[in-house]
């Protein structure tokens, strides 16, 4: 459970719109004062606004660029900042307060997040009560009876309503701490990457499916068991050039007796006397006794006679042999459980005589989309809607790591469809992955299913992008609803998908590759996030690795993506990079 970075109680109203919170904190604010509280005020707005007046100097200077804007005077201070990519939550919201200065947060807004508050009802508004649906309502003021055991108050009764917030103002520290430390407020359970894909890979049971392949259907493949050497490798003692071999107690003779010439895949089968030597070729069996092999360009040969030219090269008693099973013997493992099965793999493992082994099954994930705006490419585009493209991306990814697609298409907004589509993919695949609206679940109908279906969490990451995630299980089978934006999907698969489904495939530890790269331009962060922004690395004049962004980041920004080589990961103790700083990078290369 994270705490939120407040010394103080905080307490929210949340009311539908035109039920006059603004309104009734205005009236409440100066009898709070009258009573010693010193109040801080934070209000979510749904749209775009400006503070000051225009013509006035800092709102011609925000509008002429500044990202900052720090206004001063006398009487008060100002700090607008300009956030075109995304909003600020709730919790860096409460950093910017001086919360030495205060006694009490009131928040007007953020509605969703997992923080005390008070519900405000007029029945004349005719919506539904907030409080059966969220556990965070601590009482309710209105103007009419709630079938609730909650405290009542009467919301035109302005003193009894600014009692109850004194009290709730004045609690214990330990009570306050209890009001803070909310599960979700970090916001709705805002946890780090690391923890996220913690939570995950504790509950992915490796599938222990084996079925035996030949060769070339292994390629991409993870090896199911150890691969034991049948044989040894190399399987004879033999030469490592070309050249002559002869005996190591031998080494003083002036000249030798050329006796046989031995090619690869031939042999001399008598053992080697004193005084004599063979002519051999790379790869071929050393006779019986010769354990030197003198390279062929310090050698001499007239007739049957050879000698070696030591001006050359000090000759060694056991040079230039590699001898059997060096590379491995018998029964040595070979390639291990969990390898993914490579060029390299497949040609060692065709050297040691074997045409099939044993693989875990290919893993199978359904994929589809959701969204009534959300269109399939090459139909004409209709008013309002979107091509599809993370199916499509979602398909590349998942076949660049071995698995079976199943592309379950578009699914419109309906409980049925939903439900039937989750039903077959759970019975179809090994795991299932969304991207669109049931990452986050608004929906009360997408709620309902997933909870009929199985146990899904609705999180929120400390990261950008691909801050919305689910993850749970839909009749045993692992499901995954990932964000809606194009970015935010390939950077939550890397992070949380890939991951999953390695260790599903049976590969232990998994870790993607990563290094250090020098930025060559300032990269911006927001303290205890981890940000990913998209990047170029190459070598510089002076041989480091260096790392450039594509330019602008935006989550649906998929340009910026294809341009890219790698991300940018800047790491929650960071407060971003300055130029010349050393970063992390993760590299894209066969993994987009």
């Amino acid at each position: 459970m994270s705490q939120i970075n407040a010394s103080l109680p905080l307490l929210g109203f949340a009311a539908w719109s035109g039920t006059g919170k603004t309104t009734l904190l205005e009236a409440m604010l100066p009898k709070l004062v009258e009573r010693g509280i010193r109040v801080a005020v934070i209000k979510h707005a749904h749209h775009n606004f400006d503070i000051d007046k225009e013509g006035k100097d800092s709102y011609r200077l925000r509008k002429a660029g500044a990202g900052q804007m720090l206004i001063s005077s006398r009487y008060r201070r100002a700090l607008v900042t300009e956030t075109p990519d995304e909003e600020a939550n709730l919790p860096h919201l409460i950093t910017q307060l001086d919360q030495t200065q205060l006694d009490l947060i009131l928040v007007e807004g953020f509605k969703k997040l997992d923080f005390p508050k008070i519900e405000l009802h007029r029945e004349e508004i005719g919506k539904p009560w907030l409080h059966p649906e969220d556990k965070n309502i601590i009482a309710v003021a209105a103007n009419i009876s709630a079938d609730t055991k909650l405290p009542q108050i009467d919301i035109n009764d302005l003193d009894q309503l600014t009692d109850f917030v004194v009290a709730f103002a004045n609690k214990t520290p330990e009570a306050q701490e209890e009001s803070l430390s909310c599960s979700d407020l970090n916001p709705t359970e805002m946890l780090s990457v690391d923890e996220g894909r913690q939570r995950i890979l504790e509950q992915i049971v490796p599938s222990n499916n084996a079925v035996i392949v030949s060769l070339k259907q292994a390629l991409g493949q993870i090896v199911a068991r150890d691969i034991l050497s049948p044989v040894n490798v190399p399987q004879h003692t033999n030469s490592a050039m070309d050249g002559y071999a002869i005996r190591g107690d031998d080494l003083e003779r002036e000249n030798y007796q050329v006796i046989a010439e031995v090619m690869a895949g031939h042999s001399y089968d008598q053992p080697l006397q004193l005084g004599e030597a063979v002519r051999i070729m790379t790869g071929a069996p050393i006779p019986a006794n010769a354990d030197t092999v003198i390279m062929r360009e310090q050698a001499e040969q007239n007739g049957d006679i050879v000698t070696f030219d030591t001006s050359k090269g000090v000759i060694r008693p056991g040079q230039n042999v590699r001898q059997a099973g060096e590379d491995l013997a018998v029964g040595q493992t070979a390639v291990a459980a969990g390898t993914q099965v490579s060029a390299a793999e497949l040609g060692m493992i065709a050297s040691l005589g074997l045409d099939s082994i044993s693989i875990n099954k290919q893993i199978k994930v359904a994929i589809f989309s959701t969204g009534d705006e959300v269109q399939s490419p090459g139909e004409e585009q209709k008013p309002n809607c979107i091509y599809d493209s993370n199916r499509y991306t979602l398909f590349s990814m998942l076949t660049k790591i071995g698995c079976e697609v199943i592309d379950l298409g578009i699914i419109e907004d309906s409980e049925a469809a939903l439900e039937a589509t989750l039903q077959q993919a759970s019975k179809q695949a090994d795991m299932i992955l969304s991207s669109g609206g049931v990452s986050v679940g608004d929906a009360d109908y997408i709620k309902t299913i997933l909870d009929k279906l199985g146990v899904i969490n609705f999180w929120r990451i400390n990261m950008r992008p691909g801050r919305p995630l689910a993850f749970g299980q839909i009749q045993q089978t692992p499901f995954f609803g990932l964000p809606g934006n194009p970015v935010a999907v390939m950077v939550a698969f890397m992070q949380f998908v890939e991951p999953a489904i390695r260790k599903l495939q049976g590969m232990d530890n998994w870790q993607p590759l990563v290094f250090n790269a020098v930025a060559t331009e300032k990269l911006r962060s927001r303290p205890g996030r981890t940000e990913y922004s998209r990047g170029v690395y190459s070598l510089d004049a002076n041989g480091r690795l260096s790392v450039r962004t594509t330019g602008q980041q935006g989550s649906g920004v998929l340009r910026s993506m294809s341009e890219a080589n790698c991300l940018i990961e800047i790491a929650p103790e960071q407060p971003g990079v300055d130029v010349g700083e050393k970063v992390r990078v993760i590299p894209l290369l066969e993994r987009i």
